[in-house]
């Protein structure tokens, strides 16, 4: 009997073992974030090749064309490199709360101001207004109107500057692929967490951070795999790009980033953040604006996922 009941035993191990072990088998690979502390433009060039990416049909770079005077943005000297490798075009959208990018004359002028009409062709991507792209899986919105250039190209290389952000907390890969490229009244949808295309409503906030999210799994979908992420953490202030007068850094440049999930792109950024000296200021305003919900919410409706491998391409 004793026997009976130890052969019993050791074959409901057995077939247990048989039931987990394809679970463990089935479990997805962490999504790669590519690393180098080399702020330049080898540096910039040589993350971008590391993920072995293929572009194809006329490639978009889409960067924060810097609110004047003294904005943080990505200084052409450092990104023309990576934009003459893919042949890109930089594209930008108008804003929606006024300044010198708000028509798009002034901001062709701001981009030219600025030194990216000399190293590469550029375009505002809602000169012409918006056109939608369906969302799915949300809960804020159904499309996201980006600019109606949007569709002329086929690859986009989304280039950030990584810092915080007065309403956001922070920005960085998912900011840039969803307000950034909305266009004017895109934005204004976003920031109304989807209750308005003509009525701003700071109120509702993390309605604003879930349709951020949901904004850029629209143009993931869309895009598939032509689509990629550059974070550069340099000049790391509390205040965006759109902000003509930031703060003064307090976190010491870190280095880049780079991925094909910007939800794994920006959980690495923050997570470096969260090791700096000096930190306290951007930390507080990421909390105190409830930045992580972005990536919680982008987690659940499946744009990406917070787990991630760090790769540091200098070892």
């Amino acid at each position: 009997m004793r026997k009976t009941l130890a052969l019993l035993l050791a074959l409901c191990l057995a077939l247990g073992a048989l039931a987990i072990a394809p679970a463990y088998a089935d479990e997805p690979e962490k999504p790669v974030v590519y690393f180098t502390d080399d702020i330049s433009p080898e540096g910039l060039v040589k993350i971008y090749e590391a993920l072995n990416w293929n572009p194809t049909g006329p490639v978009a770079v889409k960067l924060s064309t810097g609110e004047p005077p003294a904005s943080n943005y990505l200084r052409p000297e450092l990104i023309a490199d990576l934009v003459h490798k893919v042949d890109g075009t930089i594209v930008e959208c108008n804003t929606a709360y006024g300044g010198q990018r708000a028509a798009t004359a002034e901001h062709y002028q701001v981009a030219e101001d600025h030194g990216y009409t000399e190293i590469a062709d550029f375009q505002i991507l809602d000169e012409y207004g918006s056109m939608e792209i369906p969302v799915t899986g949300g809960t804020r919105i159904q499309g996201d109107l980006v600019g109606a250039h949007f569709k002329d190209y086929g690859s986009y290389l989304v280039l950030s500057h990584f810092k915080g952000h007065s309403m956001a907390g922070y920005g960085g890969a998912i900011k840039n692929a969803s307000i950034g490229l909305a266009s004017a009244m895109g934005k204004v949808r976003i920031h109304s967490g989807g209750t308005s295309d003509t009525h701003w409503h700071d109120e509702l906030q993390l309605e604003f951070l879930e349709a951020m999210a949901e904004a850029t799994k629209g143009v993931c979908d869309y895009l598939g795999d032509q689509v990629v992420f550059i974070n550069v953490m340099n000049r790391i202030s509390i205040d965006c790009d759109c902000d003509g007068t930031p703060e003064e850094p307090d976190i010491h440049d870190i280095g880049i980033l780079a991925s094909t999930d910007p939800v794994a792109l920006d959980q690495a950024c923050l997570d470096l953040v969260w090791k700096a000296e000096g930190n306290e200021k951007l930390l507080w305003r990421i909390e105190d604006r409830q930045g992580l919900h972005t990536l919680e919410h982008a987690e659940e409706i499946g744009l990406g996922s917070r787990s991630y491998t760090l790769v540091d391409i200098n070892q």
